[in-house]
């Protein structure tokens, strides 16, 4: 792929044609994760502002030219990218600011933002006749990767914690999936998947293991800003766990300002739970991320645990190069945000998803946004993927069924308790 300068490592600097390693930088071990270095002037004589106005492909691969694939690849046939950005002035109206807007990546085929890079690791396993595919997740890049392999009949197995929400299991099993339940944390299944990779050479859609996870995610950074008529940002804002996501965020923007298709850098805020704040603490105090151990990793928020994020380094830089934050909240901060999201605007997200929301209210307590800057907040996953801790988010709101008689009598009786 001649659009493809190298891949670099973010650890040593060392850089490495696309055919030389399969992953990672062999000098760290699995730490040696790496980035795609692209060769923009070669890219801006095949994709332009305009091009994209009269492209008709509204999904990811619209932007196929900024991505590690051939121009001739198959994709999948899903329907992947190109969710709605919604303009949610209410909430604004709420939080003092001007304009808010949320991007709804709860409405991708399996329901959450992870669906980018699955899509983007079928391709490329493919690319090399791969027989298996596989991934660790929480849950929904494991669905992500299960009903996009099912779509184009490739074979995977996945690693789950067995704490897993029950809806993300089922739609692994639904998918045929080959499901391994591992007794043990995410950080637990995700090395033994690294492991079991390795030794039976199954092609690894790991998020910071795999460089090319990153360019699918970054896809949803060239919707916003073309979403917006190419004006970006001044903030967004987004849940972090592994850090994958905010990364790829960040590198979608340094494309597009590459490019030259937007002329200023959005602030990035990253947003975690407390429980699973190994970020928050690296960036507040300045700590060594290659050498700093791991955090329990323990919330409600089960697509933002980890105790380790593998893909750090980026989500590090994503907020440190562009004078962002980190911002940390509670469990019950994070539940709140769910039916408030949804009463809002009208998007239902999972907990993980709403924790995004849960920081813009942080945020504008701490005096992080200002009234006049353009927000965005990211939600990364359909409520429907855990409606255990959505039944507790509405009982914190105080909302419960009324159950009645079938007449006008019990009607008015409730109504008049309501």
């Amino acid at each position: 792929m001649e659009h493809i300068l190298h891949l670099k490592c973010l650890v040593c600097g060392k850089e490495y044609a696309t055919d030389e390693i399969a992953y990672i930088c062999p000098e760290h071990g699995n730490e040696g994760i790496v980035d795609v270095r692209y060769d923009y002037d070669l890219l801006k004589s095949r994709i332009s502002r305009e091009s994209l106005a009269a492209n008709g492909d509204y999904s990811i691969w619209r932007y196929k030219p900024l991505l590690p694939v051939a121009s001739d690849a198959p994709v999948p046939p899903l329907a992947i990218g190109w969710t709605p950005l919604y303009r949610a002035d209410r909430l604004a109206e709420k939080l003092g600011l001007g304009q808010v807007f949320v991007k709804d990546d709860g409405r991708l085929p399996t329901a959450s933002f992870k669906d980018r890079a699955s899509a983007v690791a079928v391709v490329k396993a493919q690319e090399q006749n791969a027989e298996i595919i596989t991934t660790a997740s929480t849950g929904n890049a494991a669905a992500a990767l299960s009903g996009i392999c099912a779509s184009v009949g490739q074979k995977n197995i996945i690693f789950v914690p067995e704490s897993a929400p029950p809806a993300k299991i089922a739609q692994l099993l639904v998918y045929n999936s080959t499901v391994m339940l591992v007794q043990g944390t995410y950080d637990d299944a995700f090395e033994l998947c690294l492991e079991a990779a390795s030794e039976y050479g199954w092609y690894n859609r790991n998020t910071g293991f795999n460089p090319y996870m990153t360019e699918g995610k970054k896809t949803a950074a060239f919707e916003i800003c073309e979403q917006l008529n190419w004006r970006a940002p001044e903030v967004i804002f987004v849940s972090v766990g592994d850090g994958c996501i905010i990364g790829g965020l960040h590198k979608g923007l340094k494309d597009l300002l590459a490019l030259g298709f937007i002329e200023t850098m959005p602030r990035i805020i990253g947003v975690q739970a407390e429980g699973s704040s190994y970020l928050y603490e690296a960036w507040k105090n300045n700590e060594d991320i290659l050498h700093k151990a791991p955090v329990s990793g323990i919330t409600l928020a089960d697509s933002i645990s980890a105790g380790l994020p593998r893909d750090r380094i980026k989500a590090l830089a994503a907020v440190t190069q562009t004078d962002g934050a980190y911002i940390q909240v509670s469990d019950d901060a994070i539940l709140a945000a769910v039916p408030e999201l949804a009463r809002g605007i009208g998007v239902f997200a999972e907990p993980a998803g709403a924790c995004a929301y849960a920081g813009l209210v942080q945020a504008v307590s701490d005096g992080l946004v200002s009234a006049d800057e353009r927000i965005v907040v990211l939600n990364t996953g359909n409520g429907l993927k855990d409606i255990r801790n959505t039944m507790k988010a509405v009982a914190m709101a105080g909302s419960s069924p009324s159950s009645i008689a079938p007449n006008m009598n019990a009607l008015q009786d409730a109504l008049n308790r309501s």
